[in-house]
């Protein structure tokens, strides 16, 4: 179905703004100035986040009921905004926000957007009371307001409702699993491996283990720079001044704001600073990119121990999901850790973009505002999905094919480590060549090749012995 923008047999409108008239679809929300930036920026048909114009609309409520506490906003033109923002966030409407992520850097297109569509919707509803009332964007809408405060204050609320509604939770159920997975699996070992090559056993508790920490830590980081996100751009206006809003309009916004999210939300000690960089995006984007390696790595574990069945490493087994080729019958591939790692590429790809975005804060304000909304918002909703598909669609159900594993723990030749200690060095590792060559499990050659007892070498040669540590 064609949208409204987009139509060749749409009926118009004619629409003025400051620069003149305007053309704009018959049943479009929007006005002129959503209307020229359509024209404008026909760059990459991606429209910003639905979470990002949430946001924004949140913030348009908010800064409405600190007008309309302050004397500001009338009571009659308050009611429209209120009951216009609820019917957007209710998820009314939301093919009226068309606006190309490549856009002016401000993201002055998309918060005008929004203001058009608020007073639109507030017409409509004053149309059918008072003929006379009519709701303004600038005036009305983004009364005390700026888009240079406006964006960076939807990137910052955006971004701080998705990570604690979405990511947290997500990462923290894959922790659990990893837990749920690493106790049920306490007592098989495996051969470990560095460089790929055999080296001396661990436990499958072991290694998940190590997998859940990696998550754990993961989400303290990310939870530790989001306390730069509770403190708002909003008030700073312009340039960071505050000019035309009331001196007590950031208190009571984000009063307002808190209570409509339940997010504990403050004015921003210095708005210079808020507007004029983005490296609390930055941080939390780097903080994402290290999950996402965390992610990469464990998704390329299960691969890794997955392959085969017959050729590979074979370890265990994932769930199988679907056909894994068009032409081999019965193949089964590893797709859930394959997908997860490309999301964790995007999410590397997109770190570097935000990276970028965040040098060019010329002056008194960042002129890639949008790019960084749309990386950072893209970022945090990958790793919440790839979250949940690990936790439920590989970890919690995959098998252990215990027989494969002992096969390669009795002829495992690096079990001679523990041996070093007794025979030396040089000793162990001609034991261990030797049961290498001749495809003998360990203890074979070492009762063979030393002194030792077959009672002492069975002690000391254990695998599940071995996972402990220490010097017997």
């Amino acid at each position: 179905m064609a949208s409204s923008h987009s139509s060749t047999s749409t009926t118009f409108r004619i629409e003025k703004d400051s620069m003149g008239e305007v053309k704009v679809p018959q049943n479009a929300l929007y006005q002129a100035q959503t209307q020229r930036a359509i024209d404008n920026f026909s760059i990459s048909g991606i429209e910003m986040p639905q979470e990002f114009i949430h946001a924004i609309v949140l913030i348009k409520l908010a800064a409405a009921k600190a007008n309309f506490q302050l004397g500001l906003l009338d009571q009659v033109l308050f009611n429209a905004i209120e009951k216009s923002c609820i019917e957007l966030l209710d998820g009314q409407y939301a093919d009226q926000f068309p606006i190309d992520v490549f856009q002016t850097g401000s993201g002055t297109s998309t918060n005008m957007n929004v203001n058009e569509v608020i007073a639109s919707l507030s017409n409509k509803k004053l149309k059918t009371n008072k003929g006379s009332v009519k709701v303004s964007p600038n005036d009305h809408v983004n009364m005390g307001q700026s888009s240079n405060d406006v964006i960076p204050t939807a990137i910052q609320l955006s971004a701080l409702l998705a990570v604690r509604h979405r990511l947290l939770p997500e990462m923290g159920s894959l922790s659990v699993a990893l837990a749920g997975k690493a106790n049920e699996l306490s007592h098989i070992v495996k051969t470990g491996r560095t460089h790929l090559m055999d080296a001396m056993p661990i436990t499958m508790k072991q290694e998940l283990m190590g997998w859940k920490t990696q998550i754990d830590k993961a989400m303290l980081r990310i939870e530790s720079v989001l306390i730069d996100f509770e403190q708002l751009a909003q008030g700073g206006t312009a340039v960071g001044t505050g000019i035309n809003a009331h001196k007590d309009f950031p208190c009571e916004f984000c009063k307002a704001l808190s209570v409509l999210t339940g997010q504990g939300l403050k004015p921003s000690e210095n708005y210079f600073y808020n507007l004029s960089n983005q490296d609390s995006s930055v941080a939390l984007s780097g903080e994402l990119k290290t999950y996402s390696v965390a992610l990469m790595k464990i998704a390329n574990d299960l691969r890794w121990m997955n392959s085969g069945p017959l050729a590979g490493i074979g370890e265990i087994e994932l769930v199988a999901l679907q056909p894994g080729s068009s032409i081999m019958p019965g193949k089964v591939n590893p797709v859930i850790p394959e997908a997860v790692a490309m999301a964790a590429a995007q999410v590397m790809g997109n770190d570097t973009t935000i990276t970028v975005a965040g040098q060019s804060g010329n002056f008194q304000l960042n002129v890639m505002l949008p790019v960084v909304a749309h990386n950072l918002l893209q970022s945090i909703i990958l790793l919440t999905t790839s979250s949940k598909a690990l936790a439920e669609k590989a970890i919690v159900g995959f098998t252990v094919r215990e027989e494969t594993l002992q096969v390669a723990l009795a002829k495992n030749p690096i079990l001679v480590t523990a041996l070093n200690p007794l025979i030396g060095y040089e000793k162990a590792a001609k034991v261990a060549k030797k049961a290498y060559q001749e495809g003998r499990a360990i203890i074979d050659v070492a009762f063979e090749e030393t002194d030792l007892p077959l009672e002492e070498l069975e002690r000391l040669l254990d695998p599940l012995h071995l996972t402990k540590g220490g010097i017997s």
